[in-house]
């Protein structure tokens, strides 16, 4: 077989058994091409004319090479299955055929039987043809290539135990790793034991060593597809299509992408239409071909009518090509039942009856016609005759479906309809079974199907709570389940997703419902539908603006919804709400005109236009009416409403719910024993008796105060309906009542009946954590998750230890949840992203951030992933996964703001914002960095994005006024926190900001107003620890350090302003006179004044009450550990011992060392260094200070660093360099005393007296006029500056506070006084 083309050879094959029989002669007339008049070739275009219809055609190409050897009996062969297809077939040329078959294959050769198999594998003869080939094996002694005929006649042939061995003849048969048709038979093979990863490694291979063998590409496609890989599938379609613009496949799969995935149908209709193209121009006789291509399309278009109209067309060329053919034509008629074309539909099934009158499809789809155009009694006849056939062809999806719809139409009872209902999905996708995803997975899914079941099994779902009743929730659980197959397939598909929010809203989950309705509007914002639930979603929330909103928008967008009573129901509801209940009656009453509403029992459609009505809806309507008339005082009207509601549906299933809304009317009226007595006539086996037994407890509890009758309720639920809601609900209520021990006993009684409900097991943990039986919550959660039925519990025990501190136990538990769950499926994806975070926070406890950081980017990178499935799978959850995702990032730039890695903490934050773009506390958080980084412009624009949102955001109007400081806009600044402070004039932390604000504003003679009008606004000012930590605060800046402790003293033991107050009270004892520490300038000069033993141990004594209140210091956070080493070391700097210095010094390095650009600990060096008079690197720690941005958290240490830095350059000489620093100073505390101080003291030196009195005048004045140094320096300037008045007035001030001043009489005063006498 060696001179033959086997890649030719093998792209025919593909396409004889892909029926591509155009394909197959184009193929064969490009082989004819190359090697000349070469018989495979010959015989291959006759097949393929044959195989079109063109039989004449085929016999004259066949006739050509019948005499051949080696093609004898495949000649023989077509020209039997020749004869035999034409119209009048030759019976004696068949015969003398047949006999001249029986001759030749007496004698015939390999190559002969070889060929005669290989046409037999393509008709679909796999026995005969497997009975040539071995015969061929056999006298060849095993060629190759009839092994690897072998292996495709047995994989084929549909037969399990062929198909299992057929690998080993393509292993056998295999010439090369180039032998396309092997490697094409295992890759099959592969596919077909669903090995779909191997399959996709063989068919790589061959793209490998043979690149332009497109049929590989087409395999590699469809398995990606199976592997559920879309992205994958579409990356290799459009490879394909560069390839070959007209591949079929390709351009199917494109099409079916935009549909499903994206809900494109635009798109989807323009590749359909690329795709008629291509078939009418590569295949244009092939109607089998052109019906396959409308199937999918049809089907998950969700009734379009660009689509349906593409593959309308597509099934009319296939009729034209055959129109003998009943499938064809039955087909037809369902694509006219999709445009709602049922009088062209019954035609075109009438006709498929006539060509084939045992065509069961047919039959059945005259049926549904019948149904649909109101031909009950026929179609009852017809589907009881279909229904003595399934008997023997086996059951059918369809036709349960139809007697679903014919009960609903003879009003039959509930149960038989649901019944109905649940058959056929059932049925339904009991054919889907083993199919992986595809192009026939998604014909047999036909999710237009399903839509059509779940919209009749909604009209039997409870529209309120799931609470009415455990029967109820079961239908929404069962429609939520066919639902989230849908969603999953085919996310495009936006009825679906609709479908989906109603069950969602239904069930009582009101987020996932508005979030999927928010997919389906952000996908077609005119979705009237959408906007009409979505109104009621905002209405159960209470959001009253967005649901007259949404009501508008579906009023726009459709006109006609005003026609609809459901319209009328949300518009009155919501006016009700709004307390305008005559409008809401007016309302109501026009509902209640429409022919829909009043009509008997489930009269569902107008005679004009499709508006479906429930008997829920109906009976809300009549309801609502009885209730607003009710609250408008109009009994006797809301009683009238009532008994119309009890004759218009006595005998439905909605009866009861009246009788429980005239229960709800009794108790409106006080009447709780006629409401009790109404309740109590409801029995178990009635609709709405669980919903009643509710309603009683509800009575008793809340307008009773009876707690044993309460229970009673829900035990007597038990008794009659034993199920484990009703368990459930028992075990609810004992927690409702405070008793936990009883409410774990009856979960696990529930827990038994139903032992893998997640929600149970969940509970019972929980109820065991709230007895505080932490012990035996752990036993449990370790219990249920080694028994193996509730590893999902493993992060609730894991969350439990976590909180009980057995960090090891916690990340072990972790750890193998993780390794035991693996796979790319969104469930195991979103349970591993919740892993790794809860692992973060494990490490973060034990203190080893660098795991914290490492688990929490894995964690990201697993949320990443689940949001890229999320969104196609099942967007209802997607806003949920995308505020997991922000919190993920929003934890690492957290990391990394510790870390003072600024540039990474911004990076990740707004990584969050991407997710969740109107999340107020990261945008904080964002916003407080870009302050730290001094991006000014950066943070007010995220302040005012924030207050955009939230106006009265206390944190972003501080951060305001912080800006508006920096930009020394006071006015502005100030402005912010007072009108926070208007609103609340006794919120301490704002007025501890407004202090500090002022302070740093230059204003501190302004705080006084605020604190008295804080006084007045609360008789208990004084008291407040609040208060008192904010005066201590003004008295600390206003230089009276001792009645500021006395008021931080008094709020030392507070939990919330304690700390604080500590830290201020340590800082006071260690630096009461708000000396530069460290500082040798004013220590030099002021040093021989005032009695220096008495001042050490005075500083000493001070020191030693630091110590003690850093023993009252609990930290919980790692920053509040650092802070409380920081204070710990300068209290020991304080002591200025060298031994306590150098202690200090080693630990301030430590913390600089561990902890990036960490001003504190680098003030602390700096400061140790002075104290051991090592200048140089003291100056170098402090320069390293001077090149950070300013921060308002370390906003003191960047001013004590300056003081420092400058004092050592004034100390130098360096007078420019230290101006400089004083400036910034002042920049950022225009109060600074000190920098003042030593400003007067450089324009002092320089011999500016003027100037330096000016300086000094401030100093003055912000201390409070209290220090005697700097009033010294003051007077003594003023005299230099000739000021005589005023540097005697200064000197009276000193000598009042302090008379025995050294030098103020005699070098200033005197010396003044003459002066003036001159």
């Amino acid at each position: 077989m060696d001179d033959y083309d086997v890649t030719t050879l093998a792209l025919i094959n593909y396409f004889c058994q892909e029926r591509y029989f155009n394909h197959v002669q184009i193929t064969a007339n490009e082989g004819l091409k190359k090697y000349g008049n070469d018989p495979v070739y010959i015989f291959f275009r006759a097949y393929g004319t044959l195989m079109e219809g063109r039989i004449q055609e085929a016999i004259q190409e066949i006739d050509v090479i019948k005499d051949r050897s080696d093609f004898s009996l495949c000649s023989l062969m077509t020209l039997i299955y020749a004869y035999r297809k034409s119209s009048n077939p030759d019976r004696e040329a068949i015969q003398e055929l047949e006999a001249k078959l029986k001759e030749e294959r007496k004698s015939a050769g390999p190559k002969a039987l070889y060929f005669a198999g290989l046409l037999l594998w393509h008709l679909g003869r796999h026995d005969k043809a497997r009975d040539y080939i071995d015969r061929m094996i056999k006298i060849s002694n095993g060629a190759k290539e009839g092994l690897t005929l072998k292996g495709w006649i047995d994989l084929t042939c549909g037969k399990e135990a062929y198909a299992k061995k057929a690998v080993k003849y393509f292993d056998e048969g295999m010439q090369s790793e180039k032998d396309i048709f092997a490697v094409m038979g295992k890759a099959r093979y592969f596919e077909m034991r669903r090995n779909y990863s191997g399959a996709v490694d063989t068919v790589n291979h061959i793209i490998v060593n043979v690149p332009g063998f497109l049929p590989a590409f087409v395999m590699k496609m469809k398995l990606q597809l199976a592997l559920q890989d879309w992205e994958q599938a579409v990356e290799t379609a459009q490879r394909l299509l560069q390839k070959d613009s007209h591949n079929f496949e390709a351009l199917q799969i494109l099409a079916l992408y935009s549909l499903c995935r994206e809900g494109s149908v635009t798109e989807a209709a323009n590749r359909i239409g690329d795709l008629i193209v291509a078939l009418d121009h590569f295949e244009p006789h092939n109607a089998e071909l052109f019906y396959k291509m409308a199937l999918a399309f049809s089907r998950a278009c969700g009734r379009k009518q660009q689509v349906l109209q593409q593959t309308q067309t597509l099934v009319e060329r296939a009729v034209s090509l055959d129109s003998n053919n009943s499938e064809l034509a039955t087909e037809l008629g369902y694509q006219m039942v999709l445009q709602g074309k049922m009088k062209e539909a019954l035609k075109c099934y009438k006709t498929a009856m006539k060509l084939d009158e045992t065509s069961v499809s047919a039959f059945t789809g005259i049926i549904r016609c019948q149904l649909f155009e109101g031909q009950e009694e026929e179609a009852e006849q017809q589907l009881e005759f279909l229904s003595e056939v399934q008997q023997s062809i086996g059951k059918s999806g369809e036709l349960s479906y139809l007697h679903a719809i014919l009960a609903i139409k003879k009003q039959k009872g509930q149960d038989e309809i649901v019944n109905l209902l649940s058959d056929a999905v059932d049925t339904h996708f009991s054919s889907l079974h083993g199919l992986p995803l595809g192009v026939q997975y998604l014909e047999k899914l036909n999710p237009d199907f399903l839509l059509e079941v779940i919209k009749e099994y909604i009209n039997f779902c409870p529209t309120q709570s799931p609470s009415s009743g455990h029967a109820s929730s079961g239908l929404l659980r069962h429609c939520t389940s066919v639902l989230e197959t849908m969603v999953k397939i085919v996310p495009g598909l936006l009825e679906a997703i609709f479908l989906m929010a109603k069950v969602k809203y239904f069930a009582g989950d009101i987020e996932a419902a508005q979030s999927s309705l928010q997919h389906c509007i952000e996908q077609n914002s005119s979705y009237s539908d959408a906007h009409l639930l979505m109104a009621q979603v905002y209405l159960s929330q209470r959001n009253y603006k967005l649901c007259s909103h949404s009501l508008e928008l579906c009023l726009s967008y459709s006109f006609e919804v005003q026609e609809h009573p459901l319209y009328h129901l949300i518009k009155a509801q919501l006016q009700k709400k709004l307390g305008e209940v005559q409008e809401a009656i007016k309302i109501l009453q026009m509902a209640m005109n429409f022919p829909e509403v009043k009509r008997v029992r489930s009269a569902t459609k107008s005679s004009n236009k499709k508006i479906t009505v429930s008997m829920f809806d109906r009976v809300s309507i009549y309801l609502e009416l009885a209730d607003a008339h009710s609250i408008n005082g109009e009994q006797h009207e809301a009683a009238k409403v009532m008994q119309d509601a009890i004759i218009e549906f006595s005998g439905t299933s909605e009866e009861l719910r009246i009788t429980i809304a005239n229960a709800d009317l009794a108790l409106m009226q006080g009447d709780t024993e006629l409401a009790l007595s109404m309740l109590r006539n409801i029995m178990p086996e009635q609709p709405y008796f669980i919903q009643a037994k509710q309603k009683m407890a509800d009575i008793y509890l809340h307008h009773r105060k009876d707690k044993r009758l309460y229970l009673s309720c829900y035990r007597d639920l038990v008794d009659k309906v034993p199920d484990s809601h009703t368990y459930l609900l028992l075990g609810d209520a004992y927690m409702n009542i405070q008793e936990p021990e009883k409410a774990i006993e009856v979960y696990d009684q529930a827990l038994k009946k139903t032992p893998k409900d997640g929600t149970l097991a969940s509970k019972i943990g929980k109820a065991l954590v709230k007895t505080h039986n932490y012990n035996k919550a752990v036993n449990y959660y370790e219990s249920a998750v080694k028994n193996g039925q509730q590893n999902f519990l493993r992060y609730d025990l894991a969350e439990l230890l976590l909180k009980l501190k057995h960090y090891e136990k916690a990340e072990k538990i972790l750890q193998q949840a993780l390794h035991s769950e693996t796979g790319n499926d969104l469930p195991v994806l979103m349970e591993n992203s919740r892993y790794f975070i809860l692992l973060a926070k494990i490490y973060k406890k034990m203190e080893n951030i660098e795991e914290s950081i490492s688990y929490l980017q894995q964690g990201r990178e697993v949320q990443a992933r689940v949001l890229k499935k999320v969104q196609l799978e099942q967007p209802s959850i997607a806003p949920a996964q995308k505020q997991f995702a922000a919190e993920i990032c929003a934890e690492i730039a957290n990391h990394f703001t510790t870390q003072r890695d600024y540039e990474q903490a911004i990076k990740f934050y707004k990584e969050a914002l991407v997710y969740c773009e109107t999340d107020n506390k990261v945008m904080l958080e964002l916003a407080r960095l870009y302050l730290a980084q001094d991006d000014i412009n950066a943070c007010q624009h995220q302040c005012a994005l924030i207050l955009k949102n939230d106006a009265d955001n206390e944190a972003a109007t501080m951060m305001m006024a912080d800006i508006m400081f920096r930009k020394q806009d006071y006015e502005q600044a100030i402005y912010h926190v007072q009108q926070l402070l208007e609103n609340k004039p006794d919120n301490y932390p704002i007025l501890s900001r407004l202090i500090d604000l002022l302070r740093r504003a230059g204003k501190l003679e302004d705080v006084f107003r605020f604190l008295e009008v804080t006084e007045k606004h609360s008789s208990r000012a004084n008291l407040d620890p609040g208060f008192n930590y904010c005066k201590g605060l003004y008295l600390w800046y206003t230089g009276q350090p001792n009645d500021a402790l006395r008021h931080f003293n008094k709020a030392r033991k507070d939990s919330d302003w304690g700390q604080n107050a500590v830290y201020n009270m340590i800082e006071i004892c260690l630096n009461p006179d708000n000396d530069t520490i460290g500082g040798e300038l004013f220590e030099n000069i002021d040093g021989d004044i005032g009695n220096s033993t008495e001042k050490h141990e005075s500083e000493q004594l001070a020191v030693r009450t630091a110590e003690k209140l850093l023993k009252e210091l609990k930290p919980q956070t790692v920053q509040g550990h650092v802070q409380l080493r920081i204070m710990q070391n300068y209290c020991l700097l304080a002591t200025k011992q060298k031994t306590n210095v150098e202690q200090a010094l080693n630990a301030f390095t430590n913390i600089a060392t561990a902890e990036k650009d960490h001003v504190p600990a680098l003030l602390g060096m700096a400061t140790a260094y002075m104290i051991l008079k090592q200048t140089p690197r003291a100056r170098n720690q402090l320069k390293r200070i001077c090149k950070m941005n300013w921060n308002a958290i370390d906003a003191e240490e960047f001013e004590k660093s300056w003081l420092l830095l400058a004092d050592v350059y004034i100390q130098n000489g360096k007078y420019d360099m230290a101006e400089e620093l004083l400036r910034r100073c002042l920049r950022h505390n225009r109060s600074c005393c000190k920098a003042y101080e030593y400003m007067g003291y450089i324009m002092e030196k320089e011999q500016g007296y003027r100037d330096a009195a000016l300086n000094y005048e401030m100093a003055w004045k912000f201390g409070n006029q209290t220090n005697p140094t700097i009033g010294y320096k003051l007077a003594f300037n003023y005299l230099k500056a000739k000021r005589y008045v005023d540097a005697i007035d200064i000197c009276h001030r000193v000598l009042t506070t302090h008379p025995n001043y050294p030098k103020m009489r005699k070098d200033i005063l005197d010396k003044a006084r003459a002066a003036l006498r001159a």
